[in-house]
């Protein structure tokens, strides 16, 4: 289990992708015209709130990885539907070695998966992008902005890598 620095708390609250701000409304007629216009290889929707809103736009995800909270508080679980349902353990502000592997497997298996977190799912958004193929976006939500829309490319993966040894994380 690797656990996240103090000092990498604050560098990964900035958006790690396009943010598109506005009200709840306003992301979604912005995300619906994004999505119009990019076709991405897969997507991979982290939070509650972005899974429900992908679904109900009709965007095909691959994964869903959700919850039950928004703002850690709890919510009904996001209205998705899925080829196979997964429940693993991943605690707030953590990584476990279990979390990233079934993020890894389950974006090689055919269809989509919704993965639920008992914890947080937070921090699983790393893990998506640097197991994701490039060319795919990973779709997640910035509290109190609007959602970020990951498109993933070497560049991200780097990133993603360098946070990883930061953490201490053992990712091969």
């Amino acid at each position: 289990m690797w656990v996240l620095p103090e000092d990498l708390r604050f560098e990964l609250k900035k958006p790690l992708g396009e943010l598109l701000r506005g009200s709840e409304d306003e992301v979604n007629v912005k995300l619906k015209e994004w999505f119009r216009t990019h076709k991405p290889k897969t997507v991979i929707a982290v939070g509650d709130k972005v899974s429900s809103t992908l679904a109900a736009l009709n965007i095909d995800v691959k994964l869903y990885i959700y919850d039950e909270k928004t703002k850690r508080t709890g919510i009904e679980k996001p209205e998705i539907k899925a080829d196979r349902y997964i429940t693993i353990k991943n605690p707030a502000g953590m990584l476990t070695k279990n979390s990233l592997n079934t993020v890894k497997e389950t974006l090689k298996l055919e269809g989509s998966t919704a993965l639920k977190i008992d914890g947080e799912e937070d921090l699983l958004t790393l893990p998506a992008i640097f197991y994701a193929e490039e060319d795919s976006v990973v779709v997640y939500g910035q509290p109190d902005e609007g959602v970020v829309v990951v498109n993933v490319n070497e560049e991200r993966k780097n990133f993603v890598e360098n946070v990883f040894r930061r953490m201490g994380v053992n990712f091969e």
